[in-house]
């Protein structure tokens, strides 16, 4: 592996984690429902991608401390976008499951956001989209080897 830390490397990794920041907050602000945060709309979209869980396991996955997590399910029951029901195998526990009313929502927000970088793509010219587009394969990999455990 060559080592990134100097000169031009050094600048491309800078400037590559300031861009990815920049482009992450902003593409966080392009939802449907502006009334949920975005760990609310995290939260939504780890149901969506991993199917129902408890609440303990939303909070793992989210890396929020149990009761904040307590907090979020609430709030996102009482506005229909998730149901609790009870563990299968734990009457105890609860299991959070996403309605579809959430399902709607985040594949609404998921459309505003493609539009929104759909346009800001569209600034590019024809030599930069397909270097863009020739590097998304590289980005997903980076993502994918950024992946917390599970």
């Amino acid at each position: 592996m060559p080592d990134l830390s100097h000169g031009e490397d050094a600048a491309a990794v800078n400037t590559l984690r300031s861009s990815i920041m920049l482009l992450g907050r902003r593409l966080k602000h392009q939802r449907v429902d502006e009334s949920l945060s975005p760990t609310e709309m995290s939260v939504l979209a780890t149901l969506s991608r991993c199917g129902s869980a408890s609440p303990g396991e939303l909070a793992r996955k989210e890396h929020v401390q149990p009761p904040s997590m307590t907090r979020i399910v609430a709030m996102l029951e009482s506005k229909g976008l998730v149901e609790l029901e009870a563990h299968p195998d734990d009457r105890r526990q609860k299991v959070v499951t996403r309605t579809e009313r959430a399902e709607s929502m985040l594949a609404a927000s998921r459309m505003k956001r493609d539009r929104w970088l759909t346009d800001l793509a569209g600034q590019l010219d024809e030599e930069e989209w397909e270097k863009l587009r020739a590097a998304t394969s590289v980005l997903e990999k980076l993502a994918h080897l950024s992946a917390p455990p599970r």
